[in-house]
């Protein structure tokens, strides 16, 4: 380390694990004496040695694994630890070491053996963390929450500039510094928007609390940008080269194996998990492969162009993944994990209504593929889990959802925001109208928050969980609704 580094913390951006597997987890951290520096504080080459200990209690006395890892400086001083040879379903604490510093402890848990008869399952789904846009309340009483796991589903940076009082957070004691007030374009600037993410207590207590499972949505790159196409109409070479920055601090900053590592502007992030016998996990990207958005992106009628079978949402290697996946579960409940709302939303009663170009209603041919997929699979219990849009939906998703009385295939769990849109509203200025034009759709919140979700053999349960507001610090939360799904009868009932 530097002479400045050995007389300055470099554990500021604490540390996380994540993507559980029976033997093994993936521990986290980032050094960074000098977080809102480009740099860190950190000389641009070199390695730094680390040390890492994984113990079976918090005060670690019984360390069952350690080792020494070098944090380079080509991967911005990050560290992705993945001990192997761990106990199956066992909680376990990790920390590091560097010069004189310790990290703070977190705490992290093994996947079941996917033989194991496992009797519950306990995650929450939370998403869309705009750092100036409010607190990160919810992630503080999520850290609080008994979990299993935690999965994450998108943007949890934002490409925006950020003023020096940080928008809504209103920072006038210590204002941030001029760099961050500009769009995100290089790596220097996605790096740093991370450690600008990473220094808020409570994100930091959500990430030592719980293992996460990630992926993106958009704005971890430019909003609603599709594959190689940029929103802003970027020339090609410039946006890959965009992407190459965004995918690189991505995965840097999230604790993700090494097969994550991106080559250039591509890292495959669709991957699956066992849960013992219980759930098969299915995590997706429907950014980096899909078609252009239709019609020019936003809310759009459908049409000869949106409804083209050649469009996919999640490229044809993906979907044949995601299908030959399904053939070969033999889980009670199939969770796919991913980005942009699945069912059907219409903006009116009428029979031509207006639906989003950027979600899986712009691409229907592509859910249509899918949902067929399952059924033929004979998948009886899909959930779907979402984010991007900022409310909680609960919705059944149907086998035609232009007949409410047709089959219900599953149900899809729409997550709102951590931050993102500000404190909202319980009842959003489009309540009454979406519920009427979507008689799919059981429940509809605007505020912020995330949704717990339990899984036994049985049934799956879905607890919305809601603070009054991020704008200013410390709301208490609360439960706004909570559902149910039986096993092998799918549609939501309230609780």
């Amino acid at each position: 380390m530097t002479p400045q580094s050995r007389t300055e913390n470099p554990f500021t951006l604490g540390v996380a694990s994540g993507d559980p597997l029976p033997d093994s987890v993936v521990l986290w951290t980032r050094l960074a004496p000098r977080p809102l520096e480009p740099g860190n504080g950190l000389p641009r080459e070199g390695a730094i040695p680390v040390d890492w200990e994984l113990a079976r209690d918090e005060h670690f006395r019984r360390v069952v694994r350690c080792g020494t890892a070098q944090a380079r400086a080509e991967d911005s001083y990050t560290l992705h630890v993945d001990p192997r040879g761990l106990d199956a379903d066992s909680v376990y604490w990790y920390r590091f070491r560097t010069g004189c510093w310790t990290s703070p402890a977190g705490r992290t848990r093994t996947a079941p053996d996917p033989r194991a008869a496992v009797g519950s399952l306990r995650f929450a789904m939370v998403s869309c963390q705009q750092y100036d846009e409010g607190y990160y309340t919810a992630l503080r009483h999520l850290a609080d929450e008994d979990l299993d796991a935690v999965f994450f589903l998108g943007d949890y940076i934002y490409e925006n500039a950020i003023d020096a009082r940080a928008g809504v957070r209103d920072y006038t004691d210590n204002p941030l510094p001029d760099f961050y007030n500009h769009w995100l374009i290089d790596l220097d600037d996605f790096r740093q928007r991370y450690a600008l993410g990473r220094t808020d207590p409570d994100l930091q207590a959500a990430h030592a609390a719980h293992p996460w499972y990630v992926t993106w949505d958009d704005h971890e790159v430019e909003n609603n940008y599709a594959g190689d196409i940029s929103q802003d109409n970027l020339p090609p070479e410039q946006f890959r080269a965009r992407r190459a920055a965004a995918y690189r601090a991505y995965w840097e900053n999230m604790p993700l194996r090494r097969a994550q590592r991106p080559a250039g502007a591509d890292l495959r992030l669709h991957r699956r998990f066992q849960y013992g016998r219980l759930a098969q996990f299915d995590i997706l990207d429907t950014r980096q492969y899909r078609s252009d958005q239709a019609y020019g992106d936003g809310w759009k009628y459908p049409g000869p162009e949106s409804e083209n079978p050649a469009r996919t949402l999640t490229g044809a290697e993906q979907e044949r993944w995601l299908l030959d996946g399904w053939r070969e579960s033999t889980a009670t409940w199939n969770v796919v994990a991913q980005q942009v709302v699945f069912s059907q939303r219409k903006n009116t009663t009428a029979a031509r209504s207006k639906v989003s170009m950027d979600a899986w209603d712009g691409y229907p041919a592509s859910r249509a593929r899918v949902l067929a997929g399952a059924r033929q699979a004979g998948i009886e219990n899909l959930v779907v889990l979402t984010g991007d849009v900022h409310v909680n939906y609960a919705m059944d998703i149907k086998e035609d959802f232009n007949a409410p009385d047709s089959r219900t295939l599953g149900v899809e769990l729409v997550g709102t925001s951590v931050s993102s849109g500000f404190d909202g509203d319980d009842k959003p200025h489009d309540w009454s109208g979406m519920l009427a034009a979507n008689p799919h759709m059981k429940f509809y919140n605007g505020r912020r928050g995330y949704v717990i979700v339990t899984l036994d053999p049985e049934r799956l349960r879905a607890d919305f969980r809601t603070v009054s507001g991020v704008v200013v610090p410390g709301a208490p939360v609360t439960t706004a609704a909570s559902f149910v799904s039986l096993a092998g009868a799918p549609g939501f009932r309230p609780a």
